[in-house]
């Protein structure tokens, strides 16, 4: 049986990055891919973790890098699997399609000069669209491989890039590349998708400027930070009341996610601790239906943040509305006393849910990966072997089989890599 690689790597943040240094460190190959132009997924945009609110980039950095110079692991960057066969022998032929940069990558030195001269402005969707970035670019300070690249739907083509470049690396002429590799097996840690609000019109997100959601306040929390203190949107005013929305696209039939996202209660937690360091005079009231505190520490984290002052009411948020100033009345029912009462508060934080990203079953070409009836990837033998999906030699990691944690999404990477090491080691 030849093969280019041992394993094939869908999706390389935390999950991704787990399982392909676990592997790499038992000496297999790796061929870890990622659709977006730098590895590290979610976690390295996140200000700190729950419950000990230890640095999310000090954790994940580290690891990032290891990931980007192990000798084991080969990295495509802006590389998404355009079908995955399996073959008569049991290996997998793989056709791999990798965007351009129009940036020679080994030549590119990060210095960003390029980002100095460029003329042309867009939102920036690593800062959540809270600030603009130039059409070439790095997408954030501690990006890997930290190589720029050109958003060429937005780019002028007016050359003053290629100008600038010290290092003459910007290259117009790059195409799109398709791949092909033959690898043994495969381990599917394509992560999630965070539910879009704009789908639930009551709570005005889209709409009304200082409806924001977690992702953004998040970034704003962050060391990499937009801005250098919490402001709203409509005005750049530092808010003084701020209501977080919890179960934002989480068990809601209507919107078609029904079950509960395990993260949001404890992120929402979790920031609202941050939010009162920072803004030590700003009240913070978290609307909710149910705290969902599993895990160890969980709910004395919980606890901390109602004896620092976080105000939590058991209610049900009707709808949102705006005032002329740009604050927001929240109408809502007291789930406990049944009454019907509103609320103004001058920022609103929408603790959105995690949905499936089950885009990558499409590329499964001959065989089918099952997924459950919320489209994550089926789990065949959820108590003994978690990471077994339907099709043998595929498993599965982290988020791509149902909304976890960091620590669980760790561990859920770790069986992979252990399934994979098993499988091949049988193969062999």
């Amino acid at each position: 049986m030849s093969a280019d690689y041992d394993v094939l790597i869908i999706g390389a943040g935390i999950a991704g990055e787990e399982s392909a240094l676990k592997l790499a460190d038992m000496g297999f190959k790796v061929l870890l891919v990622e659709k977006e132009p730098s590895i590290g997924g979610k976690m390295i945009l996140l200000s700190k973790v729950f419950p000990t609110l230890d640095c999310a980039a000090c954790i994940t950095t580290p690891k990032v890098s290891e990931t980007a110079r192990h000798p084991n692991i080969t990295l495509f960057t802006l590389t998404e699997p355009e079908s995955i066969i399996k073959e008569v022998d049991n290996t997998f032929s793989i056709t791999l399609k990798k965007r351009p940069r129009y940036v020679v990558e080994q030549d590119c030195t990060g210095c960003q000069e390029c980002e100095t001269v460029c003329p042309s402005v867009v939102h920036d969707q690593f800062q959540m669209n809270l600030v603009a970035r130039k059409a070439v670019y790095i997408p954030f300070n501690i990006a890997n491989p930290r190589i720029a690249l050109i958003d060429i739907d937005n780019c002028m083509l007016c050359g003053a890039c290629e100008q600038k470049c010290p290092s003459n690396a910007i290259d117009f002429t790059q195409k799109e590349q398709i791949i092909s590799v033959k690898v043994k097996s495969v381990i599917v840690a394509t992560g999630f998708k965070l539910f879009d609000p704009i789908h639930i019109e009551r709570y005005g997100y889209g709409k009304y400027k200082n409806v924001i959601t977690s992702m953004q306040m998040e970034r704003q929390l962050a060391p990499t930070r937009p801005f250098n203190n919490i402001l709203r949107p409509s005005d750049g005013k530092v808010p003084d009341k701020i209501a977080y929305v919890f179960c934002t696209g989480s068990r809601d039939h209507t919107i078609g996610n029904p079950i509960c996202s395990q993260v949001c209660c404890m992120y929402s937690i979790k920031q609202s601790q941050l939010l009162m360091g920072a803004l030590p005079m700003a009240d913070i009231s978290m609307y909710y239906i149910n705290i969902r505190a599993f895990g160890k520490g969980f709910n004395e984290f919980y606890m901390q943040a109602k004896d620092m002052g976080a105000n939590f009411v058991k209610g049900k948020i009707a709808s949102i509305s705006e005032k002329e100033n740009g604050n927001l009345i929240l109408r809502y029912e007291n789930i406990e006393t049944g009454e019907v009462s509103e609320s103004e508060h001058d920022l609103v934080v929408l603790s959105v849910g995690l949905l499936a990203n089950s885009s990558v079953t499409k590329a499964f070409k001959n065989k089918i990966l099952k997924t459950d009836e919320i489209n994550y990837v089926k789990q065949t033998n959820l108590l003994q072997s978690p990471a077994i999906t339907s099709i043998e030699g595929v498993f599965a990691a982290g988020t791509a089989t149902a909304p976890m944690d960091i620590p669980d999404t760790i561990m859920s990477a770790g069986a992979a890599a252990a399934e994979v090491s098993g499988y091949l080691n049988q193969l062999s």
